[in-house]
């Protein structure tokens, strides 16, 4: 009986030191989704697409390409006005393309796929960990709480709520936020990395 009472009062004092942990990282989390938003904002209002222009540049990239015309190909890529992603890695293809390079772009645009996977490993992590953060945040002051019910302490068993209801509302605030900034710049990513290949499939023309 006392190994038993021993073990739950650990259990017990664990659960309970995580929850000034949890309530911290959880207002980080929430600072960091509101940051995210300004971000996002700036980033939607740079993107513009021309598929005009890009199918122009990348039919000069191909005709150059066919008559070995290198430093032609790098300047029709320079052209390019495009999403920053997408026009950041022509500049950077032209420049290895200048030096009969083409095999790096290939490296090159496996580099900004790594990028992009990166940018939405932020979003995506916040909006798994935080509804998590917020579920523990609850769970964690209802052991207080039912303790101050069965004492009659009304007052340490509002407390505990208040602390169990906010952290739900905020881990479900940050989560919700990058989930929808995780699936709206997925998409946008999507598209990139189309013009990105299809600029790759102009590079690799053949006579």
């Amino acid at each position: 009986m006392t190994i038993t009472s021993s073990i739950f009062s650990i259990l017990y004092t664990f659960s309970s030191s995580l929850l000034y942990p949890v309530v911290i990282i959880l207002i980080l989390m929430s600072l960091l989704s509101l940051i995210m938003i300004g971000e996002f904002l700036s980033e939607y209002a740079k993107r513009s697409r021309d598929t005009n222009n890009l199918e122009s540049v990348c039919l000069e990239v191909q005709n150059s390409i066919k008559e070995s015309n290198y430093n032609f190909a790098a300047e029709a890529l320079r052209k390019i006005k495009q999403n920053f992603i997408v026009t950041s890695f022509a500049h950077a293809a032209a420049g290895h393309l200048e030096k009969n390079r083409v095999p790096a772009i290939e490296w090159l645009s496996e580099e900004y796929e790594i990028k992009m996977a990166k940018k939405l490993e932020q979003t995506r992590i916040i909006s798994t960990v935080a509804p998590m953060l917020g579920l523990m945040g609850t769970l964690i002051p209802l052991g207080p709480a039912l303790i101050g019910l069965s004492q009659g302490d009304i007052v340490q068993l509002a407390n505990n709520l208040m602390i169990a209801f906010a952290t739900t509302v905020v881990g479900l605030f940050a989560g919700s936020i990058s989930y929808v900034l995780t699936q709206v710049r997925k998409r946008w990513y999507w598209q990139d990395m189309a013009d990105i290949d299809y600029i790759l499939d102009s590079l690799e023309a053949k006579e």
